[in-house]
């Protein structure tokens, strides 16, 4: 494991004291850490075997918060050389306020989210409990898909067996890096045994067709009933993407294609563009909370629907984007089954059982000390 710690404290003088006695001392520091797979995961981009995160932490009379930064390398749009510099940029400047901090963060979504976290949790009478709810109450559930990553065919057949066996009604596959033949043998297995009213599958090609090939790979997936696909092509090709939108057999599902939209004109314009049959979130990717609302209204607007997906974080950052994503009251299963991926993750109240997402309040938070040196 390994861990890289840094923070500042912010004090006021005695004279802003007396004159501004609304203000506090506040201090940010933020923490490194490596969350390692237990079976590497495939991608179309190659495999992972461990995954960067950041934990930051507030410290405000007498009370602490705790976010994750969930910076996905390769993926996340501030994935950039000054990163941590970015984040030491933030302790030094927190005393400024919430709001003049999360103005200045709009191209490092991934510290904006992680900074909306650790307000929220400043201020919760439970230092992870950012949404009160039923969900976190333990009396309801979040329904999500199991996550079939990529690998061999007897790999990613032993998978889906196993995401059956355990209860889950909505299978996710991770398609685009073995032939495409195995591929649909692996979905032709599954409707044999089991209709699309049994058993709804969702596929992420990650943007791994041509846009050349897409079309003619779009119609074949067709034959096995699937309920979308989640970015065919790679993002930027606006113009190949919205004819796909257009004429695909199987429903299409923007991912990708929505990282880096900072601006909210830029987003209306996207959805203008390409006119796509579903959205999906990942707030870590997209800036957090507050971007999340806007593209929520927008679907509402375009008529287009969504659901959210949480990004490799661990489980102090899926915990935030489940317990937010409950109360958005979307009854389609979300994509929230990425926590029992680690080795050395954060011990949490959350559990996963017949294809949902619990919360039980009854089991306590692992230790976040250790993970800033204390």
């Amino acid at each position: 494991m390994r861990t890289v710690q840094f923070g500042l404290y912010l004090f006021l003088s005695n004279r802003s004291r007396k004159t501004c006695p609304h203000i506090e001392m506040m201090k940010l520091s933020f923490a490194r850490y490596d969350l390692e797979f237990k079976v590497p995961g495939g991608t179309s981009r190659g495999v992972l075997h461990t995954k960067e995160t950041y934990f930051i932490k507030l410290e405000s009379d007498g009370s602490t918060g705790i976010g994750e930064v969930g910076l996905f390398r390769g993926l996340s749009h501030d994935d950039r050389p000054d990163f941590e510099a970015r984040l030491a940029w933030l302790a030094a400047n927190i005393d400024r306020g919430k709001e003049w901090c999360l103005d200045r963060l709009h191209e490092y979504p991934s510290i904006l989210f992680g900074l909306e976290q650790a307000y929220l949790s400043l201020k919760a009478q439970s230092t992870f409990e950012l949404f009160p709810s039923e969900f976190t109450a333990g009396t309801d559930q979040i329904d999500i898909n199991g996550l079939v990553w990529m690998g061999d065919k007897d790999f990613m057949k032993a998978q889906i067996r196993d995401k059956l066996n355990s209860g889950f009604k909505v299978i996710k596959l991770k398609i685009g890096a073995i032939d495409f033949d195995s591929e649909m043998d692996l979905l032709s297995s599954i409707r044999k045994n089991f209709s699309a009213e049994d058993i709804e599958i969702r596929v992420d090609a990650n943007g791994a067709f041509s846009p050349v090939e897409a079309l003619e790979k779009l119609k074949r997936l067709s034959e096995y009933e699937l309920h979308s696909i989640e970015q065919p092509i790679r993002q930027g090709q606006y113009e190949k993407m919205a004819e796909l939108c257009e004429s695909s057999p199987v429903p299409i599902a923007l991912d990708e294609e929505l990282i880096g939209l900072t601006q909210s004109a830029n987003r209306d314009a996207l959805l203008r563009s390409i006119k796509p049959q579903f959205l999906i979130f990942k707030p870590s990717l997209l800036g957090g909370i507050k971007v999340c609302n806007h593209w929520i209204d927008l679907c509402k607007e375009h008529k287009i629907g969504w659901w959210i997906t949480s990004a490799l974080e661990s489980n102090i950052g899926l915990s935030a984007i489940a317990q937010f994503t409950y109360t958005l009251n979307n009854p389609m299963p979300q994509g929230l089954g990425t926590g029992g991926l680690f080795t050395n993750n954060i011990s949490s109240p959350l559990r996963l059982e017949k294809g949902a997402l619990y919360y039980d309040p009854k089991v306590k938070w692992g230790d976040m000390d250790r993970l800033f040196g204390e």
